[in-house]
């Protein structure tokens, strides 16, 4: 049986779906099999972001009983596998936990890894996508909105059997005012998994639609979604066990109360 692992961030726009894409591409690269599952099934994005948007079958087929599930599987050119969800309006689809289950569960006899990437928020997909897998990953900004929601996710998992990871810190860039990664994890109360820096070439591997691992390997980004493949893969120690936790740390401690 494979790892069902759910990717979440609490708010929108700190780059979960860009983690997605290059943390499947690169457990691929690592001779593992992955297949990528699009939980977001309002605004889809991941088939947006994988140059591939337009599919015949998708997974609200799969849920609704109008295709099986190998019918809304397709392998992308890097080696991984992907079930889309359909980006028109005609075919949203109240989700639940069961019904989600019920197909992770069925992925996961055929792969090693089943990556869901949840949609954004605390809302009620977001939610059933956590409760659905086994292991769930927070994506966050170190801005402090990003952290608020990221922290909220955090105590959902602890109501759940779904076990925290930890949180990727997203486009961190050291400067005045940004919260140190001693600071950001003492207030997340979360592993930090790794911490992804700032960078443009992102954002151009974005308008070619390729993961930057693929698209440009040797930017700094690339080598830190790598790094995080590899820590969740067990192949490498976690980047967390470098980070000092503070024993007092007051930094957005009223917020915690």
């Amino acid at each position: 049986m494979g790892r069902i692992i759910t990717v979440a961030s609490g708010k929108g726009g700190v780059g979960k779906t860009t983690f997605v894409s290059n943390f499947v591409a690169s457990l691929s690269k690592l001779g593992k099999s992955v297949v990528a599952v699009d939980g977001n099934l309002t605004t889809p994005n991941l088939g947006l972001h994988l140059g591939v948007p337009l599919y015949p079958k998708t997974l609200q087929d799969v849920l609704s009983g109008d295709a099986r599930l190998k019918q809304a599987l397709y392998q992308h050119e890097l080696g991984f596998s992907i079930m889309p969800a359909d980006i028109s309006l005609r075919r949203l689809t109240k989700v639940t936990a069961s019904d989600l289950i019920s197909v992770l569960y069925k992925l996961a006899d055929g792969f090693e890894f089943v990556i869901v990437d949840a949609a954004a928020g605390l809302g009620r997909e977001a939610l059933a996508a956590i409760d659905a897998a086994d292991e769930l990953i927070t994506i966050t900004n170190p801005e402090m909105p990003a952290m608020v929601e990221a922290l909220k996710l955090g105590r959902i998992s602890e109501k759940t059997d779904t076990k925290n990871l930890g949180v990727v810190v997203n486009r961190y860039k050291k400067e005045k005012g940004v919260p140190t990664p001693d600071e950001i994890k003492s207030f997340l109360d979360m592993e930090i998994i790794g911490i992804v820096p700032e960078d443009s070439k992102v954002r151009q591997a974005l308008a070619k639609k390729q993961p930057i691992v693929h698209a440009n390997p040797r930017a700094a980004s690339a080598k830190k979604f790598r790094e995080i493949a590899s820590i969740i893969a067990g192949l490498k120690e976690r980047q967390d066990a470098k980070i000092r936790i503070p024993e007092h740390s007051p930094i957005f401690s009223w917020l915690k109360k």
